[in-house]
């Protein structure tokens, strides 16, 4: 068959290797996206829904639309491109997935380790205090912490800095890795858009897979446009072969 990984010629298990995903991954399992023509910031306000200043003025419509994200979530399944992820990983004595999603289908698809740069909609923390309040188990409850304060979803809000020990352990891991493979991201939101060009800059080879043209394209050693659903399966197929020297 024909090379997608052209610019590759030797894959071995000693590589080390970053996946680092964002909301495109996830829209083939029919979650929305958030800044395209039709994700949620063209029809919500994000300063509404998703600041400490929109929960504070009403933390009841920012929890109901949070609740109605993971019921939408629940409903999904991982996807090829998740499920290859696994596949792939398995191929490689050290891997790890690097993803700004919240919505936990790289755990469900037996994606492991994970880095979850920007939080999970399923687990909570108090408003006022910090504190890590657990997964949120009945959508039904408004809990408050010891503190009195708010419970609120543990994702990262706009003017909300990233967890420092989560952004450090991904920057070292983007340091050391051989590949990056970068799945259904924009590359525009920073800091997490740095890591593959740390990658890069490292010596490292980038592979992007997006549907259409990005800010990373010209930099990535390879760049394919398509569905990672589509794209991810053929290239584990041409991965194990190199491998195994039955390319």
């Amino acid at each position: 068959m024909a090379s997608i990984l052209p610019r590759i010629e030797n894959f071995n298990s000693q590589q080390r290797i970053v996946f680092f995903t964002g909301a495109g991954i996830s829209a083939e399992s029919g979650i929305s996206t958030f800044r395209s023509p039709h994700g949620y910031w063209s029809k919500y306000d994000p300063m509404q829904l998703a600041s400490p200043q929109g929960f504070k003025a009403d933390p009841e419509l920012v929890l109901d639309w949070y609740a109605a994200r993971r019921a939408q979530i629940n409903r999904s399944e991982p996807n090829a491109a998740h499920l290859t992820i696994t596949k792939i990983q398995k191929l490689f004595n050290e891997s790890l997935v690097i993803t700004q999603n919240v919505d936990g289908l790289h755990q469900r698809a037996g994606n492991y380790p994970v880095l979850e740069l920007h939080g999970s909609i399923h687990r909570q923390k108090c408003a006022t205090c910090g504190k890590d309040l657990g997964e949120v188990r009945d959508e039904s409850v408004q809990a408050r912490c010891d503190c009195g304060g708010r419970a609120r979803p543990d994702v990262v809000w706009f003017g909300e800095s990233l967890s420092h020990d989560i952004l450090g352990a991904a920057f070292e891991k983007a340091e050391q890795a051989d590949i990056c493979f970068v799945i259904g991201t924009s590359s525009l939101v920073y800091p997490a858009a740095q890591l593959p060009r740390i990658v890069k800059r490292r010596g490292g080879k980038v592979i992007e897979i997006n549907p259409e043209e990005t800010q990373l394209s010209s930099l990535a050693d390879i760049s394919l446009r398509g569905m990672a659903g589509m794209i991810l399966p053929k290239m584990h197929e041409e991965i194990y072969a190199k491998i195994h020297g039955r390319y």
